[in-house]
């Protein structure tokens, strides 16, 4: 019997997506995953995956929007003994055979680090991003003995932020607590001390992200950061058989309308499943902006957020754009007619696009978002910044974006330090090192 693996994600599309497929590829070196999530993430992948997938309740009534903070509620107050108590099913089940090895937990999942250490099973950690926005988390505690944050994470001023060697100065607006009110975003800054508090006796961290984007400047290990061993394991798309798993209803029909379309003269346009949109000023202004300029285009947009377009635009724009609820992503994406994507820099989609080589337009809206942004733009240049909504910028950023020959040069290197034959063999080597380091 295979030893199992009990792995632990955040309950949200782009941290489930991301575990799965690592599942999948640890399946192949001889270990049994099993994926857990809560009740309403379960029925949506259950049916749809290889993997062994395993709900355990989170509390909520029903009726209750699963947010942001319902979730943390969740997973700090109702989670942890129903986790607890599936653990020790498992062990018991095994009856002295294969029982859990070791746990995989979601560093923003930290509620189930108490769950295994009570349990006895070992834990290594598994951020779903770029490394670099995790430098950033890691950085609090510097960034509040200097003075740069308040003690409740709030600016105090608008200075530059500074992660080493190569990489892009970032500011203060970056912080990835900074969504919401004030209160919200107190808030969210208690949930990533908290996770960094939890998180820093972990030996180890894979992190879904290329090999060569991974680097730790030596001269900034001081006393305030230091990191545990970090394993570069992404991404893991084409290092696994298991498909990106949809969460919502797609709409294929868009795929028959983009084969009648002239190559590379779409714009797909879509903000991700998780923070709510840009909301519906900027969804009637950015309507308008399409309309008036000559592009093609498809749009995700969720029905609720409709309300924002003007009326009887989705109507008036079938001869040159779709508006639908949801797109099957990746083959739009790897579509020849798609030529630029204006997305909100998540770090699954950026990753997709790297894969289809695909140009960016980028309008960060939440979390690690504004990381990936400033690295797309400033250190790839696989994309330009998208500063508003209004109908001058868009054209004017759209005709830059499509007419760029020197993006696509760079953006098919990008593609080959991201998915070339050499960051292949480093993955895998990566991936089969930490597997033979459990056993031996």
């Amino acid at each position: 019997m295979k030893p199992k693996v009990i792995m632990v994600p955040y309950p949200a599309q782009g941290h489930v997506t991301p575990m799965l497929n690592l599942a999948s590829a640890l399946t192949h070196l001889g270990l049994s995953p099993v994926v857990v999530t809560p009740e309403f993430i379960h029925k949506t992948i259950a049916q749809k995956s290889h993997i062994t997938c395993m709900s355990i309740p989170d509390g909520l009534d029903e009726e209750v929007p699963r947010d942001f903070f319902a979730i943390e509620f969740a997973m700090e107050n109702n989670m942890p003994v129903h986790l607890n108590r599936l653990i020790r099913e498992l062990n018991h089940a095994a009856d002295g055979g294969a029982g859990v090895m070791f746990m995989i937990v979601d560093l923003l999942a930290s509620w189930s680090l108490k769950v295994a250490d009570d349990c006895g099973v070992p834990v290594v950690g598994y951020w779903p991003v770029m490394f670099a926005a995790y430098q950033l988390i890691a950085a609090i505690p510097e960034m509040l003995s200097l003075g740069i944050i308040s003690e409740t994470g709030i600016p105090q001023n608008q200075g530059p932020i500074y992660l080493g060697y190569d990489q892009p100065l970032l500011s203060t607006q970056d912080l990835p607590w900074l969504i919401g009110n004030l209160s919200a975003r107190r808030s969210r800054f208690r949930f990533w001390t908290r996770t960094l508090a939890r998180t820093r006796t972990l030996s180890q961290i894979l992190v879904n992200s290329f090999p060569e984007e991974h680097h730790i400047d030596t001269n900034l290990q001081n006393k305030y950061i230091k990191y545990p061993k970090i394993t570069p394991i992404g991404p893991l798309i084409q290092h696994t058989k298991h498909e990106n798993l949809k969460f919502s209803e797609e709409d294929m029909s868009c795929l028959g309308w983009l084969d009648q379309q002239s190559d590379r003269s779409v714009v797909y346009i879509s903000f991700g499943t998780w923070v709510s949109p840009i909301g519906n000023a900027k969804v009637r202004n950015l309507a308008m902006a399409l309309e008036s300029s000559k592009h093609s285009f498809i749009w995700v947009l969720g029905s609720k957020w409709r309300d924002g377009l003007p009326k009887g635009y989705v109507e008036r724009m079938l001869d040159r754009g779709r508006v639908v609820s949801w797109a099957p992503q990746s083959e739009v994406l790897r579509h020849k007619a798609v030529g630029c994507y204006l997305t909100h820099c998540g770090w699954n989609s950026t990753i997709e696009a790297i894969q289809s080589k695909v140009k960016l337009l980028c309008y960060p809206i939440a979390g690690d978002q504004f990381v990936n942004c400033d690295y797309i733009v400033k250190i790839w240049q696989i994309g330009i910044m998208l500063e508003d909504f209004g109908e001058e910028d868009v054209h004017r950023s759209l005709e830059r974006v499509m007419e760029d020959k020197e993006m696509e040069v760079r953006l098919v290197k990008m593609n080959q330090r991201v998915y070339g034959t050499e960051t292949n063999l480093r993955v895998s080597s990566n991936l089969k090192k930490f597997v033979d380091d459990r056993f031996y």
